[in-house]
C-alpha cells in the first residue's frame, strides 16, 4: 500500500510503499477513503506523544472508509461496510468501557498513535464491535472522516462534559478544526458562542458557523476580560480549544463565577504544566473538566443532528489534499497558517 511515514521525528513524511495490513483478531482493516490532517498528528511527528515506540511511523486518525477484511472474532462488521474510525477505541472489556467510557479506556488503541494510522490506503484497526460506527450513505466518506475525531471530541467537550444550556455564553479560545466544531454544536445547541483566535480567518469561519461575538487575541490586550465585557460577567463555559498555556489561563479567567472550563486542547512539547489561576478557581468556585475524545456508542445523538441538516460538518472543510500534499500540510501545522480542516481524499 502507499503510506505517508517519518522515519525520524521531525523528519520529512514521504510517501512510500508499505506492507498491507492484516485483521487483529477482533478488528478489521478499513481500506481508507478521507482522513483529516489534525494538530494532533503534528504532535506525534514533533515527538510529543509517548504512545509511538518505534519508528518509522504513519500518523492519521481522523478517518472513515470501507471494510475490506475482518477478524475472526468480529461479529458486527463485514467487507463492504462504510465506517467511521472514533479516534479512540476502548478494548470494550475493562471495568471504563463497561461502564461505558471507552474514551479513557486504559488499553485504548489509538491509529496513528498507538499503532500506524491512516495516511495510507489502507489501516487496521482493532476492537471493531466495541467502537467503529456505521457511515450512512447520505454522508461522504469526507464528512465521515471529519467526525471521526475532531467533531465528535467537539461534541463531548459541549455537550457531555460542558453541558451547555440554551442562553448561555460559551468562549471557545482556538478556532481550528475542534474550535470550529464547538462553535458551530454550541451555536446549534442554542448557545451564545464568543469565538477566540488570532487569525480574521478562522474568526469569519466561527461566525459563518455560529459565532455571535469573535476577538482577535493578537488585537487585544486582555482577552479574558474582553470576554467578560461582551457576555456580562464571563462565559457559563469556556473552552480551550488550541491547547496552550495562554489560551489555557485565558479561558479560566474569562468565567463567570461557577463557570466552567473544559480543557481539549492538547498541552504538550514542556507545556503539559502551565501554571494555572488557582485563586479564582478557589473565590469564584469555577470547575476545570479534561475532555478526551467521545466513545463511538455515543455518537447516536450527533450523528441524528448532522443527517438531519442541524449541523452540518462540511461547512468547516476548506480544501481536499492528495497524500503527499497532507503529508506537508502535517509538516506546517506549527506555523498556523491552515484554515478550516483540510481532508485527504486520493491515496493513489
Amino acid at each position: 500500500m502507499r503510506a505517508a511515514l517519518f522515519h525520524e521525528f521531525m523528519g520529512p513524511i514521504g510517501v512510500e510503499n508499505a506492507p498491507d495490513p492484516t485483521p487483529p483478531g477482533d478488528g478489521v482493516v478499513l481500506r481508507v477513503m478521507a482522513n483529516g490532517v489534525c494538530r494532533s498528528d503534528w504532535h506525534a511527528w514533533m515527538g510529543h506523544d509517548p504512545d509511538i515506540k518505534s519508528l518509522p511511523h504513519v500518523p492519521g486518525h481522523e478517518c472513515s472508509g470501507i471494510i475490506m477484511d475482518v477478524g475472526p472474532e468480529v461479529r458486527n462488521w463485514r467487507p463492504g461496510m462504510r465506517a467511521i474510525v472514533p479516534v479512540v477505541s476502548g478494548c470494550g472489556k475493562c471495568g471504563y468501557c463497561h461502564s461505558g467510557q471507552h474514551q479513557v479506556c486504559p488499553d485504548q488503541y489509538q491509529p496513528g498513535f498507538t499503532g500506524w494510522g491512516a495516511f495510507a490506503e489502507y489501516v487496521a484497526v482493532p476492537y471493531a464491535d466495541a467502537n467503529l460506527v456505521e457511515l450512512p450513505e447520505s454522508l461522504s466518506f469526507e464528512v465521515g472522516g471529519s467526525i471521526g475525531c475532531r467533531f465528535t471530541t467537539a461534541f463531548r467537550v459541549v455537550v457531555q462534559q460542558g453541558k451547555i444550556e440554551p442562553g448561555q455564553w460559551v468562549a471557545i479560545h482556538g478556532c481550528g478544526g475542534v474550535g470550529l466544531s464547538a462553535v458551530m454544536i454550541a451555536a446549534a445547541m442554542g448557545a451564545n458562542v464568543v469565538a477566540v483566535d488570532i487569525d480574521d480567518d478562522q474568526l469569519a469561519l466561527a461566525r459563518a458557523a455560529g459565532a455571535v461575538q469573535s476577538i482577535n487575541a493578537r488585537q487585544t490586550n486582555e482577552v479574558a476580560e474582553a470576554v467578560r465585557d461582551l457576555t456580562a460577567g464571563g462565559a457559563h463555559v469556556s473552552v480551550d480549544a488550541l491547547g496552550n498555556p495562554e489560551t489555557c489561563k485565558n479561558s479560566i479567567l474569562s468565567l463567570r463565577r461557577q463557570g466552567r472550563h473544559v480543557q481539549v486542547g492538547l498541552l504538550l512539547g514542556g507545556e503539559n504544566n502551565p501554571p494555572l489561576p488557582m485563586d479564582r478557581v478557589i473565590a469564584h468556585e469555577l470547575e476545570i473538566v479534561g475532555s478526551h475524545a467521545m466513545a463511538g456508542h455515543t455518537f447516536g445523538n450527533m450523528m441524528a443532528m448532522v443527517t438531519s441538516g442541524k449541523v452540518d460538518p462540511s461547512k468547516l472543510i476548506t480544501r481536499s489534499v492528495d497524500l503527499a500534499e497532507g503529508a506537508k500540510v502535517l509538516e506546517q501545522m506549527g506555523n498556523f497558517t491552515e484554515t478550516g480542516v483540510t481532508m485527504i481524499t486520493n491515496f493513489s
